[in-house]
């Protein structure tokens, strides 16, 4: 079970929750060590001094802010410690604002929080609900381990959830980072009609667990491949980019390819021919078809309002409009 890495209490208005702090995230990248190559010798890191070549103890290190020029100014770590924000017992909400309007760009790191005690569990439940009933999200400040921080606290599924946020100052201005920023070039003729068609043609219910991290998959299975003798084996070389010549006919043919369930082809645009179709039952069972399906066949009885549908909402409404039910088939 994990352990709380922070408690103290929310904050907003005359209202105060005692609660606990936990990572909701973990690292699985793969970590190694380092030897040198045809030896079971590890390599290690020492702090030196540049000028003597000889190692330095750390109580003996101080650190230097680099004013350019070769300059800095050294400062000792009792001098920032003066200075440190105190450890925050509360995370004080100064204002609710729309969970929409916050830019994922300014999102860092998540953590769950929970009541301390169980007598609490009313006044965090309130506040719970309140957040998931209005879609607010609480904007705080907390110090931790010596750091201040700006924070998001949210609802989650059954939990509030605290969302680190990067400052303004942290986030660059694409236009003074980027060589050249996008024109905003109008689209021609149906493009924009067609590449909507195909947003909504592969619209699906966000799924996480269906995504993994595959590199991380292969380095565990080389490794295994290797503690055991096996022959490794190589990841294919991946596709070259298609070269679009005309957008609107990418647009239609990736369209079409979605309609018939083929998959995309790789390396270039091909031929142009279209794939054939896959027969199909007349009557398929609703049931087993993908939303994806679900959103084709309600594009083509031109139900309203059909990109906003979950899936089981799909499958009824297509079942209620099927030619036969009062509903007909637009022409």
């Amino acid at each position: 079970m994990a352990r709380a890495i922070w408690s103290g209490a929310i904050n907003f208005g005359l209202v105060t929750v005692p609660v606990e702090l936990y990572s909701a995230t973990e690292d699985h990248t793969v970590h190694f060590r380092q030897f040198e190559r045809g030896t079971s010798d590890r390599i290690r890191y020492k702090r030196v001094n540049e000028r003597t070549g000889e190692e330095v103890a750390y109580e003996n290190i101080v650190k230097g802010y680099d004013l350019g020029d070769g300059d800095y100014v050294l400062v000792e770590q009792d001098e920032l410690d003066q200075i440190a924000p105190g450890r925050s017992r509360s995370i004080d909400i100064e204002s609710f604002v729309d969970l929409g309007d916050i830019d994922p760009l300014y999102f860092q790191k998540s953590y769950w929080l929970a009541p301390t005690k169980e007598e609490f569990g009313r006044a965090y439940g309130l506040l719970l609900q309140a957040m998931a009933e209005t879609n607010k999200a609480g904007i705080a400040r907390f110090v931790m381990r010596g750091k201040e921080y700006m924070a998001a606290v949210r609802a989650g599924d059954g939990v509030l959830v605290l969302d680190t946020l990067l400052f303004a100052e942290d986030v660059r201005d694409p236009a003074k980072e980027l060589k050249k920023l996008p024109e905003k070039a109008a689209p021609r003729g149906r493009e924009l009609e067609m590449a909507i068609a195909l947003v909504d043609s592969m619209a699906d219910e966000w799924r996480p667990e269906a995504y993994h991290d595959q590199y991380t998959e292969r380095v565990l299975k080389l490794i295994d491949d290797k503690k055991a003798g096996r022959t490794v084996s190589v990841e294919e070389e991946p596709s070259e980019p298609t070269k679009v010549v005309d957008l609107f006919e990418a647009l239609s043919r990736s369209v079409e390819r979605r309609k018939s369930g083929a998959p995309s082809t790789k390396g270039g645009s091909g031929s142009g021919a279209s794939a054939k179709k896959p027969s199909r039952k007349a009557e398929p069972d609703l049931s087993e078809l993908s939303k994806a399906e679900l959103d084709q066949m309600a594009r083509e009885l031109d139900i309203k309002g059909r990109s906003k549908l979950k899936r089981a909402e799909l499958e009824t409404a297509v079942r209620e409009a099927r030619p036969g039910k009062s509903r007909k088939r637009a022409s």
